[in-house]
Formats: C-alpha cells, sequence, structure tokens
C-alpha cells in the first residue's frame, strides 16, 4: 500500500471510530471525517495513566476500546475505585469545557484505545462548521448530564439509607 493509500484506510478508520462513538450520533459522514482530521488516537497500556486527579489540560476522551478505572486518592495515600469507563464512554469533560482540573485519575485496565480532542483544535471548526461544534457540544453535555443524573440518584439513595437508620449505618 503507498502512502495514499495508507493516509486514506487511516482516515477511513478514524472516521469509523467518531461514527461510532458517542459523539458521532448525529453527525453526517462529512462531519465525522472533518472531525477526524483533528483526533489523535492512543494506546494505553496496562496501568498506563490517562488523567491524574488535580491537573489541568483541556482534552476530550473518548475509550473506543477496553477499560480505564477512575479512582481517587484519600488523605491516607489510598486509592478509592470510583466507576470503571467502558467503550464508548468519555473522560475529561470539564477540563475541554471550562478547564477545571480532574477530580479523579484514569488508569488503563489492560489494553486500551482512546480518541483525543484538544478544545483549541475543536474551536477552530466553529467557523468552519458551526452545525459540527453544536452536535459535539450537545453529545458532551448528554454524557455530563447522564452522570449527573446518577450522582443524584445515588446520594438519594444514601441520603434516604441514613435517613431510615437514623445516623446509623
Amino acid at each position: 500500500m503507498n502512502d495514499t493509500g495508507i493516509k486514506q484506510y487511516a482516515e477511513a478508520v478514524a472516521k469509523k471510530l467518531i461514527g461510532e462513538s458517542p459523539l458521532g450520533g448525529e453527525l453526517s459522514d462529512k462531519q465525522c471525517t472533518t472531525l477526524a482530521g483533528i483526533m489523535k488516537v492512543s494506546e494505553l497500556k496496562e496501568g498506563e495513566m490517562l488523567l491524574k486527579e488535580g491537573h489541568v489540560d483541556d482534552s476530550l476522551h473518548v475509550v473506543v476500546n477496553g477499560k480505564l478505572e477512575v479512582f481517587k486518592g484519600d488523605q491516607g495515600g489510598e486509592e478509592v475505585l470510583l466507576t470503571m469507563l467502558h467503550t464508548g464512554d468519555m473522560a475529561g469533560e470539564m477540563g475541554f469545557i471550562d478547564g477545571a482540573p480532574h477530580t479523579a485519575s484514569l488508569r488503563a485496565v489492560g489494553k486500551c484505545e482512546v480518541i483525543t480532542f484538544r478544545r483549541n483544535d475543536f474551536e477552530d471548526l466553529i467557523r468552519k462548521d458551526p452545525e459540527l461544534v453544536y452536535k459535539v457540544m450537545r453529545a458532551v453535555m448528554r454524557t455530563v448530564h447522564r452522570i449527573l443524573r446518577r450522582m443524584n440518584f445515588q446520594y438519594t439513595q444514601l441520603t434516604d439509607y441514613i435517613m431510615h437508620q437514623h445516623g446509623r449505618y
């Protein structure tokens, strides 16, 4: 395969990855191709860190294959597992939106593949394809909303448990 063929194959794979991700649900083929032009594909090895708690960056990550464990360090230096991210899940949404420090660390469980978008590269698309930017941000906000609903549900369950136990648990 020549260089042109390799480039076309890589673009087709990138377009497919985006189309199958939560970001690609509303996108046209052309918009997937445009978004593929600014993404980076990374393969993480077992135990490799994607994000570190407290670190600030402007990247949005989508798990395209594998799993990531989400954990926090406690005051005693122990790690507390919060959840697992699987294929199709996003990470770094708040840092991507507003540059907030990461509230947890993410580490690969086995081999994991992620696609990454940097905010500056994404913002360059505002003038070129504002509809694409709008659709991607809707997908990001759907993910954030889903996480918030889950947290609210867990908070309600915990509160209900504590109140029915009169504070004894």
